[in-house]
């Protein structure tokens, strides 16, 4: 149940849906419609919510409480829409002191196949969504006793890539899941925000849109993974590299969130290179990266690749996606690999510097050894450790950039690696956390 502050409309009594026999892609799925008149209420209302079975890589079911919500959200635009969020709590356990993580999932495509929801669900097909090779990381953070809201922070229409969205639907997950009563968290529960890759960029709107957008909200500390720093950067990058579906896919989603930006795309694109960005609606992340391999996008447009980003259309979208321009009011981790083959370093130093520079606390720690692939699970141990220590109010780490070997070079860091190791081990044999 959720009460309109705003304008003290009548409580909404969210409804319940009956616990799926199987998991079904969010485009036919009634669980995800939303209900008749939902702009009325404020964001983050719990519109319905039902209980759902987990399993690792869509086939090993996993021993804990789980359900989602649907709730209301807006988009990039200030229009209500809805999104839907995953919810997870040690099975049969509440914690004593209450505490909220939310974790944003690397997306990192349009296809609803890769929405956490429907990707993290017994029964899906989502072979190459990122969020299955996530989730070992986000049971191991389970074993601390906090709750976990994962939510579809791309919102109904996969808007990957663009700015302030991700954010809001982040922020309303926190908000409907501080308001649902089987978890036993209300409006004061510490909140942390943790993502990396896609999801660290997700986490950098949630955390810049904070402030404003939903001040009442304890956030207590926001950690970014690899945050991208500036996707048209590494759009120009990755094209025609080993990497080039991801510039793709970006491609992909701002088309759906900008109008200007898909005519211009029509009128300058040609026919294979429309069908070819077509192709990836229905792909997950690791499949549109295979497939598109080295495709250059200079070859399917009239005019060179250079003039078309320097059209005022697309100069200012990728100057509204680049993150670091509004200022958190949180305390920040960020990690990043110097030698990260896919997120230049150099891009998150600049969106490092531009909170810096607006007097936000931000421990920064550059990893020598690691790349982007390997420093999500062996940074995960030192970022859980930074998370629980904002939970319990101790004091900050020094505010500045360091550069380091590796985050992992630790007596405590390979204690906690282990620990890891033995998540995974739970996991994959389905036994309780």
């Amino acid at each position: 149940m959720s009460v309109d502050r705003d304008t003290g409309s009548t409580p909404w009594q969210a409804e319940e849906s009956p616990r799926p026999r199987r998991a079904t892609l969010p485009d036919d799925d009634a669980f995800y419609s939303p209900p008749e008149g939902f702009e009325e209420h404020e964001p983050g209302t719990v519109l319905r919510h039902r209980e759902v079975e987990v399993a690792l890589y869509g086939s090993i079911p996993q021993q804990v409480d789980a359900w989602q919500l649907l709730y209301r959200t807006t988009d990039l635009n200030g229009v209500a829409q809805v999104s839907v969020t995953t919810v997870l709590m040690q099975r049969g356990s509440v914690a004593e002191i209450p505490r909220l993580l939310s974790y944003q999932c690397a997306i990192d495509a349009v296809s609803s196949t890769c929405f956490p929801s429907y990707a993290l669900q017994r029964g899906a097909k989502a072979w190459g969504a990122v969020p299955q090779f996530e989730f070992v990381l986000v049971l191991h953070a389970l074993r601390r006793g906090w709750v976990i809201t994962i939510p579809d922070h791309e919102g109904p229409q996969g808007h990957w890539g663009t700015p302030r969205e991700p954010g809001y639907c982040t922020l309303d997950a926190v908000r409907a899941s501080l308001r649902f009563t089987p978890l036993g968290l209300s409006d004061d529960t510490s909140v942390g925000l943790w993502g990396y890759s896609g999801g660290g960029l997700a986490t950098s709107w949630a955390a810049e849109m904070a402030p404003e957008y939903a001040p009442e909200i304890d956030i207590v500390g926001a950690a970014l993974g690899s945050p991208v720093g500036d996707p048209a950067s590494a759009f120009t990058r990755l094209n025609a590299t080993l990497h080039a579906g991801l510039p793709t896919l970006v491609v992909e989603g701002l088309r759906r969130a900008y109008p200007d930006l898909d005519r211009l795309v029509r009128t300058h694109v040609n026919a294979d290179g429309l069908a070819l960005l077509d192709s990836v609606d229905d792909m997950t992340t690791v499949a549109a990266v295979r497939k598109l391999a080295r495709h250059d996008l200079d070859k399917y447009i009239d005019i060179p690749l250079a003039d078309l980003l320097a059209k005022p259309e697309i100069l200012e979208v990728f100057q509204a996606i680049q993150p670091g321009r509004t200022a958190p009011s949180v305390p920040m981790l960020v990690i990043q690999a110097v030698h990260d083959q896919i997120i230049a370093v150099d891009d998150v130093d600049g969106q490092v510097h531009r909170y810096l520079d607006n007097g936000v606390h931000v421990t920064y720690l550059r990893d020598r050894l690691s790349e982007h692939l390997s420093l999500h699970p062996l940074s995960a141990p030192l970022t859980l450790d930074w998370l629980r220590d904002r939970f319990e109010g101790r004091e900050l780490p020094a505010s500045g950039v360091t550069t380091v070997w590796s985050t992992a070079l630790s007596l405590g860091a390979v204690r906690d690696l282990f620990a890891l190791a033995w998540s995974a081990t739970l996991a994959v044999f389905g036994r309780r956390l």
